[in-house]
């Protein structure tokens, strides 16, 4: 390499060295793995395991969920029974100031 020649010039582009790679045919999956039988019962016993391996890794994260959701409903009703409680006893302590209504 000389020096007028740029230190790069017989580096190949990604384009030719994907050119020179050989193409393989695609397959469709069904062809791609052989077809195995599985019964019933070991059928049972995977999806157990997986409900299983399920529930002990979103276990967690669902009794956070419940949790929050849980102290937002409280929060909300704790304001509305507030509400509700202070309504009534200004009310009763206006019928209490104003006497009886009469029709």
């Amino acid at each position: 390499m000389s020096a007028a020649e740029p230190a790069d010039a017989d580096v190949p582009v990604l384009t030719e060295v994907v050119d020179d790679l050989p193409v393989a045919p695609a397959t469709p999956l069904a062809a791609a793995a052989p077809a195995t039988h599985v019964d019933e019962s070991t059928l049972d016993a995977l999806a157990d395991q997986l409900e299983q391996a399920l529930l002990e890794r979103l276990g967690p994260e669902f009794d956070r969920a419940t949790a929050r959701a849980l102290n937002a409903v409280r929060a909300e009703l704790t304001v509305s029974v507030m509400r509700i409680v202070r309504e009534a006893v200004a009310a009763a302590v206006a019928q209490a100031l104003h006497g009886p209504k009469k029709d």
